[in-house]
């Protein structure tokens, strides 16, 4: 099926659904409109999960597994090898030093890249605070973006909230090539539904985000089709 949209390889959507044929039936419908794809845990933990992520990529998409590794440095460094051997485009490991490294080392020299979670989306201030964490969200995604600099990482999710300062970060380590991939975007009009820290596409991307994630937005929309088509059209004003 070829989609009336235009894709944009900065939208990552989310295929958070609750079967391996759902996510196969959006992708038919959205068809060329959208190129790159999140899978996350429900998916991947399904039977068939990770094969289905595989056949993604046979089709020419680009899939991004968020696994969010977290774990002991070995046990991370085997999965970071299977996921890179298997063939995926982004793999998502959490932002502490010695899971980042471990991961690094595992991927070796294939072409998967891996982003570090700093700081989830759904989480604000007080979240943190109840968890132990005596830093805000803000200051907590700083220290661990220079972290993850010094792990040789290849980017981070972080909420758009944050990529203005990333950005500044990244580039103030002389790596513009740093990936800043966003969660936590919504449409004008849209349901924030569990996220705290939000941004719509322009601003997400006006303030350094490189990829964005979108799930809610386009795969429980009426028509996703056109969901996906507005937020394009969005992005396709940023540069």
């Amino acid at each position: 099926m070829t989609s009336p949209l235009l894709s944009d390889p900065r939208l990552i959507v989310g295929l958070d659904l609750p079967s391996v044929e759902a996510a196969g039936a959006l992708v038919e419908q959205l068809g060329d409109g959208v190129s790159v794809y999140k899978v996350g845990l429900t998916l991947l933990a399904r039977p068939g999960g990770v094969a289905f992520a595989h056949g993604l990529r046979d089709r020419g998409k680009q899939v991004f597994q968020d696994w969010k590794l977290h774990d002991i440095g070995a046990q991370v460094e085997g999965a970071a090898r299977s996921v890179a051997e298997g063939g995926c485009d982004l793999l998502t490991v959490h932002a502490e030093p010695q899971v980042m490294r471990a991961a690094v080392k595992g991927r070796g020299g294939l072409a998967t890249k891996i982003l570090a979670v700093t700081v989830m989306t759904s989480l604000s201030d007080e979240d943190l605070k109840a968890i132990g964490y005596s830093a805000r969200a803000r200051d907590l995604v700083e220290a661990r973006v220079h972290q993850a600099l010094d792990c040789g990482v290849d980017g981070v999710v972080s909420s758009p909230l944050e990529a203005d300062r990333v950005r500044q970060i990244a580039t103030g380590a002389g790596r513009p090539d740093f990936l800043i991939v966003t969660p936590g975007v919504r449409p004008v009009g849209a349901e924030v539904d569990d996220q705290q820290r939000v941004a719509t596409p322009s601003a997400a991307l006006r303030a350094g985000a490189t990829h964005l994630v979108v799930a809610r937005p386009v795969i429980a929309a009426s028509d996703p089709v056109r969901a996906a088509a507005a937020i394009v059209a969005e992005m396709a004003g940023v540069a």
